[in-house]
């Protein structure tokens, strides 16, 4: 077996998908709460996410959290009344769950960023839409990219006299203007790269890859793996109970139920397994060395 980043970019790609399909289009609040601890705990032990990524998804999800018992008083447990309007316990209750389905959502796809690279994506959608490939692998590099070029505005724009962050007007003003230069700078990078592209003859006939993926066994048996455990926490879905409104009625501890939750915790830490069960064989390979 190989490090999780190491296996075939399919591989990565329907583990990812498993993961994200049963993280936003379940409401089960037990299976929520699992794909935000281990989204946390895998952004945490792989380096995606960093103090700063992590204090920003707290702000995000108490605002999720937040919004939805402020603007929706359906339910009968009402706790308190806000300006003459019921905050209620089963709106509270579905803000939690929608907050932690996006803050674990946004995690996951902060590490598919990271993983999935952009010749990987070129790999995968390459031969089925070279178009949508070269747009995919262009927006991912965007992500970061557009970070660095915004510090480099703004140091130039600071560097002039053009950036003051003294006065709250002068300091909005100069951000707009960092954000056009930006932009601007984006789309004719764009266009030059498309023009580039068409000019060198891309995607007018088969496409082949710089790096070379081929499927091992252990992909094979990594993609039946996450197969097997998306479709028991399916079955565990449908067999548990989750209804918000007009009152909680949820029946998850059912046995389809925790067997179900059990294969999604699984599902949602099998690639640090992946990764501890290789760095525990590097080390007892040097040992022996």
């Amino acid at each position: 077996m190989k490090r999780f980043e190491q296996l075939n970019p399919l591989a990565v790609a329907i583990y990812y998908l498993c993961v994200l399909i049963i993280t936003m289009f379940s409401m089960n609040p037990l299976l929520l709460g699992i794909a935000l601890v281990t989204s946390v705990i895998s952004g945490i032990l792989t380096g995606t996410a960093k103090l700063r990524t992590h204090l920003i998804f707290a702000l995000v999800f108490l605002v999720a959290a937040v919004l939805n018992p402020l603007f929706v008083h359906k339910g009968v447990t009402v706790l308190f009344y806000l300006n003459d309007r019921p905050i209620t316990l089963e709106a509270t209750a579905y803000g939690l769950c929608a907050a932690a389905m996006l803050v674990a959502a946004l995690y996951r796809l902060r590490e598919l960023s990271k993983t999935l690279t952009s010749d990987k994506v070129l790999y995968l959608f390459g031969r089925i839409s070279p178009k949508l490939a070269l747009l995919l692998s262009m927006t991912i590099r965007y992500v970061s990219l557009l970070h660095i070029r915004w510090r480099k505005i703004s140091d130039s724009q600071r560097a002039l006299g053009l950036y003051d962050d003294g006065n709250l007007i002068d300091a909005v003003r100069g951000r707009a203007r960092v954000l056009s230069i930006l932009i601007t700078w984006t789309l004719e990078n764009g266009i030059i790269t498309a023009e580039s592209m068409e000019s060198r003859g891309y995607g007018s006939g088969r496409r082949t890859s710089y790096a070379v993926y081929r499927v091992h066994t252990a992909d094979i048996i990594f993609i039946i793996v996450c197969l097997l455990l998306t479709a028991a926490t399916a079955v565990g879905v449908w067999q548990s109970q989750t209804a918000y409104y007009p009152a909680l009625d949820m029946d998850l501890l059912t046995p389809w139920g925790s067997a179900g939750a059990a294969a999604f915790a699984l599902l949602g830490v099998l690639p640090l397994i992946i990764n501890a069960k290789e760095a525990i064989r590097w080390r007892l390979l040097l040992s022996k060395t």
